[in-house]
């Protein structure tokens, strides 16, 4: 009796586990397709009404659109007359919208495109927080190194590696690592530190 019940809760949440991520992952592609399509509604709402095509093939059009859009505006910006008419227009958004910079430098963040973006240029290292003495240890990016031999790390909190904590640290307390990729690291982070192990985070008990 005992196996049948083993047997049927293992072959449950086997199948929990099968299902919950494709159901997740559609919950999220629906989400996403609704929030995208409230976003063009603007657009798309004129352009149905005018020509009567169904409003999926005026959505995808709208998209495709936009995507042309941003490949031509990121063609012009590279180079120098486009430099200089983004300078402009950044200089004169920020005077009056003070947000605007910000939200600009978390973007430009988030996809690399700032020169000094932990996720793109950062250093995986293993930090001690709390000093030599403490064996506490944590996952680091190198964000910056200071002339005093000093570092600053950015610290993520999993599973969501994108928020986290800065730490300006001492040389003692920094180990870097750059024997372990950036993708991989993010790749522990989110998964909570499994792998960890795998990828030598600890290269030694501590006693």
């Amino acid at each position: 009796m005992n196996r049948i019940k083993h047997f049927i809760s293992q072959s449950f949440i086997g199948g929990v586990l099968v299902i919950a991520p494709v159901i997740i992952l559609l919950l999220g592609l629906r989400w996403a397709v609704n929030s995208v399509q409230s976003l063009i509604a603007p657009m798309t709402g004129p352009l149905v009404r005018l020509t009567g095509a169904p409003p999926l093939i005026i959505d995808v059009l709208v998209i495709a659109l936009i995507l042309l859009s941003c490949f031509i505006v990121g063609t012009i910006v590279a180079t120098s007359a486009g430099r200089w008419i983004q300078n402009f227009v950044d200089a004169h958004l920020a005077r009056f919208a003070p947000g605007y910079r910000l939200i600009r430098d978390i973007i430009q963040q988030m996809f690399g495109a700032n020169s000094n973006s932990p996720f793109t240029k950062g250093e995986a290292a293993v930090v001690q927080l709390y000093g030599i003495q403490s064996p506490a240890r944590a996952t680091a990016i190198i964000t910056s190194r200071h002339s005093n031999g000093w570092y600053t790390v950015f610290v993520p909190t999993g599973p969501n590696p994108t928020s986290g904590f800065v730490y300006h640290l001492p040389p003692e307390c920094v180990e870097p690592r750059p024997d372990i990729k950036l993708d991989v690291a993010f790749k522990s982070i989110i998964s909570c530190g499994a792998g960890s192990a795998e990828l030598g985070i600890i290269k030694s008990p501590v006693n």
